[in-house]
């Protein structure tokens, strides 16, 4: 059972271990395994970069990120230029999909609005505009649409765990309801835990994923 205390230490090493990122204005706090971000961030990129390197860490069971972003003076930009540099780069990243996309920004934080077929398209707009100087922030509405049939989504989710290397299959279920899918078990790490996850958004006809996997060690 790991210590808070060593779940800490860990997770500054792998931020000052990250060379995108620049750790001497966050910092760390952690009860019971979930753990807390404070402080602030050049840029978006580097407050989503400090969570993920948290979540790599053994014995983080949650996460909090309270950073906040204060961008440098030549980073600022007016939200109109935001917005059509996210425009150009969603149609670059999605050609087709895009056409049913908006992006809102408002004090430079951004918000992707519309629909997409899959959920791939949906995070790959996310990633894509997360990109883009200047912003402060993404909010993920696009809401997914799918037009295939949710048919044998269980067994495709489950082949899927089989498959993949990273994942212990034995120790999760899947159960599914139509177009929703809830999952149940119990894996060693937070990056088990969320590749679990992933799996199962790239099935087809999923809308909707509920992880309620556990985390032990």
């Amino acid at each position: 059972m790991r210590t808070d205390s060593d779940i800490k230490r860990d997770v500054e090493t792998e931020l000052k271990w990250d060379p995108d990122i620049d750790p001497t204005d966050i910092g760390v706090a952690v009860k019971r395994g979930v753990v807390t971000l404070t402080g602030f961030a050049r840029s978006y990129s580097q407050k989503y970069q400090a969570e993920r390197d948290a979540k790599r860490v053994l014995g983080v069971r949650g996460l909090a990120n309270d950073i906040a972003v204060r961008l440098p003076a030549d980073s600022q930009r007016p939200d109109p230029e935001i917005a059509r540099d996210a425009v150009e780069v969603l149609k670059a990243e999605l050609p087709y999909s895009s056409a049913n996309m908006k992006v809102v920004v408002k004090d430079g934080w951004l918000s992707l609005e519309g629909s997409a077929e899959w959920n791939y398209q949906r995070t790959r707009a996310e990633e894509a505009v997360r990109r883009v100087k200047g912003i402060k922030g993404v909010s993920n509405l696009i809401v997914l649409k799918p037009r295939v049939a949710a048919t044998e989504i269980k067994s495709k989710i489950e082949d899927a765990f089989r498959r993949n290397a990273e994942i212990d299959a034995q120790n999760i279920t899947v159960e599914a309801n139509g177009s929703e899918v809830i999952l149940k078990g119990s894996v060693q790490s937070w990056a088990e835990r969320q590749e679990a996850e992933r799996a199962a958004w790239r099935a087809p006809g999923v809308t909707k994923v509920d992880n309620r996997i556990t985390i032990s060690v």
